[in-house]
């Protein structure tokens, strides 16, 4: 019985920690499946293209008739702004890192990790954002569909929401514990289908502008009367501009295009991206344009207004039918009751599935850098534990703001322009480095997007508190987990010279005795004092031979790293030099390795350190180095937990 229940326990943590041999290592990236970029676009258009449902009431409640002036502004900045700068952030990261490794290669050591992990809390604070206002978003959409308010008015409360947004959020993490296999076959019949039913909505719309032209000339009075424009154009485009930063949403979905670009299938990956971003920045485009127009002009405006609430949180004055659900709206009018039904379903659907393409960019970008930095456990290399932390995150969010979409749209827009913004500074800066022409180019999407984060904060500061808990609990756990990892071996791989080969080879047929050093002079004097000191110190007889192992600190905020030892001789004296990120495991992966190719067990003597002991931990924790001698044998007694085959540490003194 006992055998059974641990099989099944075995079973079940295989099943778990499949993701990560798929995803496990840093330079080349293994992922079960890989799919064509039409169909990773669907992926990440779940997100993109669900904007459809709320993005032309965000333009005319901030623009009014100027809506479709300033929804023009926004596809000339995605056409020229985003999709060259996201074309150039996918040809410099073809593994998915994104924005981030770029901006990562331009600071060194902690800055640059420290960097990393503030970009990481904004970037989660966008995708996670992404699942939790979506399903709301989705909710919302139930919630209002006029078959559920006669049928289920029940669940029209603030914990029916939240159970419903709940169940969706639920549902979307157990379909990526399924797999990303599942996942895109979903994205891709939900994409179809709401895009083919958007078109039937615009079209029918248009015709109905088409029977009634006195709508247009019901725009154009209203543009002329327009608060400060007076018919001015300047004044139009001046206003359009203004308003941007209100409208920026609509650019979600570009930088979980680059993330997701392991998922594409070779060769030509990065033409494939480029292509992907290009079909889903057209289609947006056309569909912005079209359903903006189609809402200003067949919309009342009084429809689009948001719900008044009293002090107390009551409802002063309801929302208009149109608000958050335009097109639905026109669905409802236009092409009836079933119809518009079946439309709120495909609404719902997307939504619901809009944070896909978040989770996926949050499964894709958190194993390729918290792990590697050895701040996070080796757990968080699998797709599916992550997929139940963050299921449990958005859960936690969900609750917080109690299923309220107005509530999270000021943090979900916080995090989704600091990656834009992030990006378009990366770009530029590469750009700069290389002298191109693009650069100025580049400078000036910058600025725009800079313009835009800036505003979006001053509006709504709510969105930069949010993200800067996220960053700070990112660094808090990080730093945690990396100081309870500390004493692993940490080495993947150790390589030897010729030399250093030799010397090895030699030390087979004797007894293994490695004394460490701190080079100073690297004179004779240096090593013919030390050697007499060890043999002294630690009785070491004269007929056994001594090596020396000298290690160079490297870059201490690395986690892990590759040995490259090479060989030495000071007039007879023997010595091994290498580099590494810390110095006690880089002396117990030696000892290790020497142990399994000789099958000996290596002695290796240390010298007492002066000093207080908390100060060396955190010297070895943040630089590498410490009182290396105890932090030596505690890495070798996790590594070996039996003392017969553990290597021999010895302190003298």
């Amino acid at each position: 019985m006992e055998t059974v229940k641990n099989s099944d326990d075995k079973g079940f943590r295989n099943w778990l920690m499949q993701g990560a041999r798929e995803i496990k290592g840093t330079n080349e990236k293994k992922v079960q499946h890989h799919h064509h970029w039409w169909q990773v676009m669907c992926l990440t258009g779940v997100d993109y293209f669900s904007t459809l449902g709320y993005q032309p009431g965000i333009a005319f409640l901030a623009a009014g008739a100027l809506s479709p002036i300033a929804t023009f502004v926004l596809v000339l900045v995605t056409l020229f702004g985003a999709l060259p700068m996201y074309n150039r952030v996918a040809a410099e990261s073809p593994r998915g890192d994104g924005s981030i490794s770029m901006l990562e290669a331009l600071l060194s050591r902690w800055k640059g990790k420290l960097f990393v992990l503030a970009l990481l809390g904004f970037a989660t604070t966008g995708f996670v954002v992404t699942i939790t206002l979506s399903a709301a978003d989705a909710t919302a959409h139930v919630l209002e569909n006029p078959f559920v308010q006669q049928y289920f008015h029940f669940i029209e409360n603030t914990w029916g929401m939240i159970l419903v947004t709940l169940f969706l959020i639920g549902a979307l993490g157990a379909v990526f514990l399924k797999g990303f296999k599942e996942a895109i076959g979903i994205a891709v019949g939900v994409v179809i289908v709401y895009l083919g039913l958007n078109l039937v909505v615009i079209g029918r719309s248009f015709y109905e502008i088409f029977l009634h032209p006195e709508k247009i000339f019901a725009w154009k009075e209203a543009l002329l009367n327009y608060p400060s424009v007076e018919g001015n154009p300047l004044m139009m485009i001046a206003l359009a501009l203004f308003v941007f930063p209100k409208l920026a949403l609509g650019l979600s979905g570009f930088e979980t295009g680059v993330v997701v670009m392991p998922l594409i299938k070779n060769p030509n990956r990065i033409a494939n991206t480029r292509k992907l971003l290009m079909t889903a920045a057209l289609i947006m485009s056309f569909m912005l344009i079209a359903s903006s127009i189609a809402t200003t002009f067949l919309i009342p405006a009084e429809e689009f207004r948001a719900a008044v609430y009293g002090s107390n949180g009551e409802i002063i004055a309801p929302a208009g039918k149109a608000y958050g659900r335009a097109l639905a709206f026109l669905a409802h009018n236009f092409l009836g009751g079933i119809f518009g039904t079946i439309y709120d379903l495909s609404t719902i659907a997307i939504l619901w599935f809009a944070g896909a393409s978040a989770l996926a960019g949050l499964l894709n970008i958190v194993p390729r850098y918290l792990p590697r930095y050895g701040m996070a456990p080796e757990w968080a290399r699998a797709v599916r534990p992550l997929t139940l932390v963050f299921t449990a995150v958005c859960f936690l969010v969900t609750i917080i703001f109690k299923a309220n979409v107005d509530a999270q749209a000021g943090v979900y827009a916080t995090g989704v322009l600091a990656l834009m913004t992030s990006a378009s500074i990366a770009v530029t800066i590469s750009s700069w480095r290389k002298k191109q022409t693009a650069r100025w180019g580049f400078l000036v999407i910058s600025l725009i997007f800079a313009y835009t984060i800036v505003i979006n904060v001053i509006e709504r500061p709510e969105g930069l508190k949010f993200a800067l808990f996220f960053i700070f609990a990112i660094i808090a756990t990080s730093f945690v987990s990396r100081v309870l990892r500390s004493t692993e071996v940490r080495i993947d791989k150790i390589v030897f010279d010729a030399t250093a080969q030799n010397y090895i080879d030699e030390l087979a047929q004797e007894e293994i005795r490695i004394v460490t050093n701190r080079q100073e002079s690297g004179d004779v004097e240096e090593y013919r004092f030390k050697e007499h000191e060890k043999r002294v110190d630690n009785h070491i007889p004269s007929s056994d031979p001594i090596l020396f192992y000298e290690i160079t600190p490297g870059d201490a905020s690395e986690f892990k790293g590759k040995l490259e030892i090479c060989g030495a001789d000071v007039e007879g004296y023997r010595i091994l030099r290498t580099k590494a990120p810390a110095v006690p495991n880089a002396i117990a992966a030696l000892l290790l390795h020497l142990r399994d190719k000789t099958g000996k067990i290596p002695h290796v003597y240390f010298g007492w350190s002066e000093g207080n002991p908390a100060s060396y931990l955190v010297r070895y924790i943040l630089f590498g180095e410490g009182d290396t001698a105890p932090v030596t044998r505690e890495i070798l007694r996790k590594a070996e937990p039996d003392p017969k085959l553990r290597p021999s540490v010895h302190v003298g003194g």
